[in-house]
């Protein structure tokens, strides 16, 4: 690949990786901020519905002029990231990250005309742009998780500022002049299918990620290790993707592995990590696949790629913020009631334990403050057997509430897990009943 390519690359991963690369951060900017866990999912969703809006917009504008399109949008991007980085308050966190998404839908759009001059080819310039974005979007997760473990969230997008620039490099002397064609009639079939499966993919970059930190108290590094199986499984399997058939072919079967690792996410037996890896690999192995195809089949053909191009960012961008929209209140509502029978079930643990009868009523006075003190996150249970006896009855009570907030909590993402399976699984039928430029 040209240098030039590499960088244009560059860029395309680093806007598309901007749509779930806060998703570790997220647990850190809710304590920060203080905010809701549907509150705080607009750090997502910002990005994303503003990407879906503008980006055929702003493939109309990149078709007559790539060049100022992309050195514009690249400007915005890195400006709007330091902003981001310094944001005083969550609203002008908020506000940075539209900018970001204004910025971000010119480069996206506008780099798939570049490449084309580049590569001197519409069909390796739409690999490269495909790749770029499949990449981006799958390690932004693992990426973001590091950064915001060593270095605090508000790295994530200063480290951003300097990358952006660099990419400018990409786009010197080259001379991207032509008359754009009629851009011709979206293929809906396709996109149709990319905004449902991006829907139930919401739930691999989003949900995963609140139940490892928030859920099952791992730091944002661990974690960011733990989800990065997924854009690896992503990667070797979009190699490997020439290798699984016809176009329609890899879609239907990418759609079939992200609904089965959702599926699986959705019945997972315990509170443990481990149990996430299998999920993962099916929903990344799809996603390699499903991405891909989907993205060819829907620019394949077209008379006017950039255009088509921003139609298929716009579909995967609506189906995450529909994701979005669908499992941050229904996870927010399970959570709510689970928590309330996991308080049941320990208060009649503590009744029920073997420790003094005179010590039950501090014990329990103590897990319920402890409860309010977290407000609404996962409370530190052992925070209220502090200077209690280390006695046998001490520690099985302990392990015992520990065991019934782990359950609890990890049964709470079991329905949005499973809404985001069914989300996914209804793709297939797009996939199936259209004919148009599927080979």
């Amino acid at each position: 690949m040209q240098r030039r390519s590499a960088l244009l690359g560059l860029a395309i991963g680093l806007a598309l990786a901007d749509s779930s690369v806060v998703t570790l951060a997220l647990p850190d900017i809710l304590r920060d901020y203080d905010v809701s866990i549907t509150t705080v999912a607009w750090v997502l969703t910002s990005y994303n519905l503003v990407l879906a809006l503008l980006a055929v917009p702003a493939a109309f504008v990149a078709r007559r002029r790539p060049v100022p399109a992309f050195f514009t949008g690249i400007g915005i991007f890195a400006i709007a990231s330091l902003f981001c980085g310094l944001a005083p308050s969550f609203d002008a966190l908020i506000a940075g990250r539209t900018l970001q998404a204004l910025g971000g839908a010119l480069v996206i759009t506008a780099a798939l005309d570049l490449l084309s001059e580049i590569e001197d080819g519409v069909a390796p310039a739409l690999h490269i742009w495909v790749v770029a974005g499949v990449v981006g979007a799958a390690v932004g997760p693992a990426v973001g998780g590091l950064l915001t473990q060593t270095l605090g969230w508000q790295s994530i997008f200063l480290a951003q500022v300097p990358l952006a620039l660099i990419t400018i490099l990409g786009v010197r002397n080259v001379a991207a002049h032509r008359l754009p064609h009629p851009a011709g009639r979206p293929a809906i079939g396709p996109n149709l299918a990319l905004l449902l499966l991006s829907g139930g993919l919401v739930a691999a970059l989003f949900l995963v990620v609140l139940l490892l930190v928030d859920g099952w108290s791992m730091s944002p590094a661990l974690a960011g290790l733990v989800v990065s199986v997924m854009p690896i499984a992503a990667i070797t399997t979009s190699r490997l993707a020439h290798l699984a058939g016809t176009t329609k072919l890899r879609a239907a079967t990418g759609v079939v592995l992200v609904t089965g690792g959702l599926g699986a996410l959705a019945l997972l037996p315990g509170a443990s990590w481990q149990w996430t890896i299998a999920p993962q690999i099916l929903v990344g192995a799809g996603l390699g696949l499903a991405i891909p195809a989907l993205t060819e089949w829907a620019l394949r053909d077209a008379p006017d790629q950039v255009v088509h191009g921003g139609w298929a960012i716009a579909s995967r961008h609506a189906g995450v913020v529909l994701g979005l929209a669908l499992l941050a209140p229904l996870l927010a509502h399970t959570l709510d009631h689970n928590r309330t029978l996991a308080l049941n079930a320990g208060t009649a643990s503590v009744l029920d334990s073997t420790i003094p009868p005179l010590q039950k009523l501090g014990v329990a006075q103590e897990v319920l403050a402890e409860v309010d003190r977290a407000s609404g996150s996962l409370p530190d249970v052992a925070a209220a057997f502090k200077g209690r006896p280390d006695t046998p009855e001490y520690r099985s009570l302990l392990t015992t509430l520990e065991d019934q907030l782990d359950r609890a909590v990890t049964n709470a993402f079991s329905l949005p897990f499973a809404l985001a399976a069914l989300l996914a699984a209804v793709a297939l039928a797009p996939v199936a009943v259209h004919r148009s430029r599927a080979p």
